[in-house]
């Protein structure tokens, strides 16, 4: 992209904004401007200053001087909020990058559905983070990359909340999709964003900060990618009952996300409904990929239900060491929904007992992060799940 007229640039004392006053690209006011750069600023204080993430790498005279430079343009007819792009590769890191912005110049409500400064927040909380994730190793997992800085839309301007148009496409939508893919076509990545979401809440929000200081490149040694730092950032050997919990969450979000109330529950894959004549009932999902997961909806129906009845839940799992990962979600008489997990022997076997007066929701979930890395996929390290398609049976009596 490139301007077709003169630009103007104003700067603050860490951002400069370019600008034209012609053509197509022109903002609609100085005014427009102004508040962008406003924007821009609260933006840096928070995830640079308040969160203390690595700031933007200086790009020496490329725009004019050392710092961030941040192009308005109507991207809108692309279809597009904004980006920002490497630029210039730091001296002591091939893996670290400068690099510049760009955003709409007007976030017309024509173009995106939204009041002009709501789309301006979420656009520049997120394409920011991106500046900060060059400066730390900008070769990364690319659905790391987007994931968090769509979570970071949360962090700096809770009340956008334009990130939740992308809910639908994520795990939360489509659970049976990994956790870590990345679609060319599709939003996948934007809309797994409660996963750092879910982790901030139980671990606090440094964690994603740890992570990614976990990865972040040392010289020209790029460490741990995406799946490896998140591990390490967690207490240790965690991830899979983590993983489960979360999927688990999403069945039910508005107990487990302050926002959750107003996202649409991710859709168990079947109903068994037990009856005093229909009691028991068995069934497999025989294809379970690499971080997704299943749910059973399990209703009482005709004769049970009563207070005193009672469910046992049976899997029949792969090997630990594929981390197959099993809970159930209880309604209790209190009203509180609580995520009972169901403990896994040696060879992925389980069972738990758990009141059936009223409905449960069963997670069956693939939480392995065994790679065979660089095989040019869009997953995690660019790899192959060693543990994709993997098989579990479940039992479940009503008595």
């Amino acid at each position: 992209d490139s301007y077709r007229a003169p630009a103007k640039r104003a700067c603050s004392p860490n951002i400069c904004m370019h600008w034209v006053t012609r053509t197509t690209d022109a903002p609609p006011s100085r005014a427009w401007v102004s508040t962008t750069m406003d924007v821009m600023k609260q933006v840096w204080a928070r995830e640079v200053g308040a969160m203390n993430y690595r700031r933007p790498l200086r790009d020496g005279h490329r725009g004019g001087d050392g710092r961030l430079d941040v192009y308005l343009k109507d991207v809108g007819v692309q279809g597009l909020f904004g980006y920002c792009a490497t630029e210039r590769r730091s001296q002591t890191s091939k893996w670290k990058a400068s690099g510049y912005c760009v955003l709409d110049d007007d976030f017309a409500r024509s173009q995106f559905g939204a009041p002009p400064r709501v789309s301006l927040k979420a656009t520049a909380a997120h394409e920011f983070f991106h500046e900060i994730q060059f400066a730390l190793d900008f070769g990364e997992d690319a659905w790391w990359m987007e994931a968090t800085a769509t979570w970071m839309e949360e962090q700096v301007f809770d009340g956008a909340n334009d990130n939740r148009r992308y809910i639908p496409f994520g795990q939360i939508g489509v659970p049976n999709t990994p956790l870590d893919e990345f679609q060319d076509i599709g939003s996948a990545q934007y809309g797994n964003w409660p996963f750092f979401e879910y982790l901030s809440r139980h671990f606090g929000r440094e964690v994603v900060r740890g992570a990614w200081q976990a990865a972040a490149a040392v010289g020209d040694d790029r460490r741990l990618y995406s799946l490896e730092a998140i591990e390490a950032a967690l207490p240790a050997g965690t991830f899979p009952q983590v993983f489960g919990s979360y999927v688990a969450a999403n069945t039910q979000p508005a107990a487990f996300y302050p926002e959750g109330s107003e996202w649409k529950p991710a859709p168990p894959a079947r109903t068994h409904v037990l009856t005093s004549a229909r009691r028991d009932e068995v069934a497999t999902f025989r294809s379970i990929d690499h971080l997704a997961s299943r749910t059973v909806l399990v209703v009482p129906g005709d004769g049970l239900g009563d207070p005193g009845t009672q469910l046992d839940v049976s899997v029949d799992g792969p090997v630990l060491k594929r981390s197959p990962v099993a809970s159930v979600v209880v309604h209790n008489v209190d009203g509180n929904v609580v995520i009972r997990p169901i403990p896994l022997d040696a060879q992925g076997d389980g069972s738990i007992t758990i009141p059936f007066d009223r409905r449960a929701r069963v997670t069956l979930a693939d939480a392995s992060t065994r790679f065979r890395c660089w095989q040019g996929t869009a997953y995690s390290c660019r790899g192959v799940s060693r543990d994709d398609a993997q098989s579990f049976t479940y039992t479940l009596t009503a008595h």
